[in-house]
C-alpha cells in the first residue's frame, strides 16, 4: 500500500486520498484483473477464428454476435443496477467470463473449437457485458466522495489501460504455448476478479418503486433531454463505429505488416499505451477549461491517426498511429464519463450508464462488424481509411449539431 501511495503522489499530490477508500481500491483491482482477462480472451478468440476461417467477415461476426444480445439486454440491466447490489452484478459477469474461458480450454485441448462455438460463446460474452457495464460505471461514484470523482474516474481508466496494454501483449506471448494456455490464464484472472468484487461493500438502498416499462426506459428519456450528454455519447458512438480497426488487426498483423501473434499483441496493446500515458497526464493535470472543444478536437485527432494507420505498411508507424488513437480516445472517455456522472443523480446512474453502454457496445462490437463487412468489400486498407475520414467529418458535424456540448467549459 505504501508503494501505491508513493506512485499516486507522484501522479497527483492529492491522489493518495483515494487510498483512504478501500472499497474503491478493491474494485479497482477487480476491474484490473477482469479487463486483463477479457483482453487476453478476445485476442486469442480473434486469432483462433482467423486461423480457422481466414475470413474478415467472420472476424466481424464475432463483434456482431456480442453486440446484438448486449443491445437487447442493456436497458433492463441498467434498471437492475439501480435496484440490486452493483458489485454482485459485476461479480456474476466475471463468473460468466470465467465459464467461457473454461469451455474454450476444454474445446481447444479436445481439438473441438469451431466457428460455431466461437460465435456462440461470443453471444454469452455479449450478454455478460450488457450487465457488467452499467454496474461498474454506476458503482464508482458511490465508492468515493464527489470531490474525488473526476480523479477516481481517471485512476480507474489508468487501471483499465494498464490491463489493455498488458492483456494483448501477454496473450500474444502465451499464445505461442497454445491457445489453451491463454484461456486457462483468463479463467484464473476472472476468478480473481470475482474474489475481489465480493469484498466490495457500500451502503446499498434498494429502489422502492415497482419496475415498469417507463422506469426501464427512463435513462433513455433522461439522456435525450440533455444535449450535452446526448452529444458526448453519440459522438463516441459514431467515432469508434467508423474509426475502429480492432477487428482487422489480425489481417494487418499477418498479411500487411507480416508479423505473428506476438506482433498482434503489440498492435492491440498500442492504443492502450497511448491511452495510459494520456490518462496519467489527465490525472496530474485535469481538464479545467474548454472541455467541449477539447473533446471534439480529440475525436478529430483519433480519425486522422486512424487514417495514418490504414495507409501504413510499417510496423513502427502503425504502432505509433494506434498509440495516438488511444491517447485521443482517453480524453474522450474521461470527459464523457465525468460529464455523465456529474450530471446524473445516483438513483438514475444505472439506467443512464446502460444507455452509455449501448453507445459503447454499438461503437465497439457493431464497429467490428462494420470493419469486417467493409473490408470484405473494399479490402482492409480501404475499410480503415474510409473510417478515419468519416470520423474527422463526424467531429466537424457535431460542432454544429450539438452547440451546448461544444460550449461546455468546465467539468463541474
Amino acid at each position: 500500500m505504501c508503494g501505491a501511495a508513493k506512485l499516486a503522489r507522484m501522479i497527483q499530490p492529492d491522489s493518495p486520498r483515494l487510498l483512504a477508500h478501500p472499497p474503491f481500491v478493491r474494485f479497482w483491482m477487480a476491474r484490473l484483473t477482469g479487463v486483463l482477462s477479457n483482453q487476453m480472451l478476445m485476442l486469442a478468440v480473434a486469432w483462433q477464428m482467423y486461423d480457422l476461417t481466414s475470413s474478415a467477415w467472420d472476424l466481424g461476426l464475432v463483434g456482431l454476435f456480442q453486440f446484438v444480445p448486449a443491445l437487447m439486454m442493456t436497458l433492463p440491466a441498467g434498471h437492475l443496477a439501480d435496484r440490486l447490489h452493483r458489485g454482485r452484478i459485476f461479480a456474476c459477469c466475471m463468473l460468466a467470463q470465467a465459464l467461457v474461458a473454461a469451455l474454450l480450454v476444454a474445446s481447444t485441448q479436445g481439438d473441438a473449437t469451431t466457428r460455431g462455438l466461437i460465435l456462440s460463446l461470443s453471444v454469452v460474452l455479449g450478454m455478460a457485458r450488457a450487465f457488467q457495464m452499467p454496474a461498474q460505471q454506476a458503482l464508482t461514484p458511490v465508492l468515493v466522495p464527489q470531490a474525488l470523482l473526476q480523479r477516481a474516474i481517471s485512476v480507474s481508466s489508468i487501471g483499465m489501460q494498464m490491463a489493455i496494454v498488458g492483456g494483448p501483449a501477454l496473450g500474444g506471448v502465451l499464445y505461442g504455448a497454445g491457445a489453451s494456455t491463454v484461456y486457462g490464464t483468463c479463467l484464473l484472472l476472472s476468478l480473481v476478479s470475482v474474489a475481489f468484487t465480493l469484498t466490495v461493500h457500500y451502503s446499498h438502498v434498494p429502489a422502492q418503486r415497482a419496475a415498469t416499462l417507463a422506469s426501464v426506459f427512463a435513462g433513455v428519456a433522461f439522456v435525450w433531454r440533455r444535449q450535452v450528454l446526448l452529444g458526448a455519447m453519440s459522438l463516441d458512438l459514431f467515432a469508434v463505429l467508423l474509426g475502429g480497426a480492432t477487428a482487422l488487426l489480425p489481417i494487418y498483423a499477418r498479411d500487411i505488416l507480416h508479423t505473428g501473434p506476438q506482433g498482434l499483441g503489440l498492435l492491440r496493446a498500442a492504443p492502450a499505451v497511448g491511452a495510459l500515458l494520456m490518462t496519467l497526464l489527465l490525472v496530474r493535470f485535469p481538464l479545467q477549461r474548454h472541455a467541449g472543444h477539447k473533446l471534439l478536437g480529440a475525436v478529430a485527432v483519433f480519425g486522422l491517426a486512424t487514417l495514418v494507420f490504414g495507409l501504413s505498411d510499417s510496423f513502427l508507424v502503425s504502432l505509433l498511429a494506434l498509440a495516438v488513437t488511444g491517447a485521443a480516445d482517453s480524453i474522450s472517455v474521461v470527459t464523457r464519463l465525468t460529464l455523465m456522472q456529474l450530471d446524473t443523480p445516483d438513483e438514475m446512474r444505472g439506467r443512464v450508464s446502460a444507455v452509455n453502454s449501448i453507445f459503447i457496445g454499438a461503437s465497439n462490437q457493431l464497429g467490428e462488424f462494420e470493419s469486417g463487412a467493409t473490408a470484405a468489400l473494399l479490402g482492409p486498407v480501404g475499410s480503415v481509411v474510409l473510417g478515419g475520414v468519416g470520423t474527422v467529418l463526424i467531429a466537424a458535424a457535431w460542432l454544429r449539431l450539438f452547440p451546448a456540448l461544444a460550449r461546455r467549459d468546465r467539468l463541474s
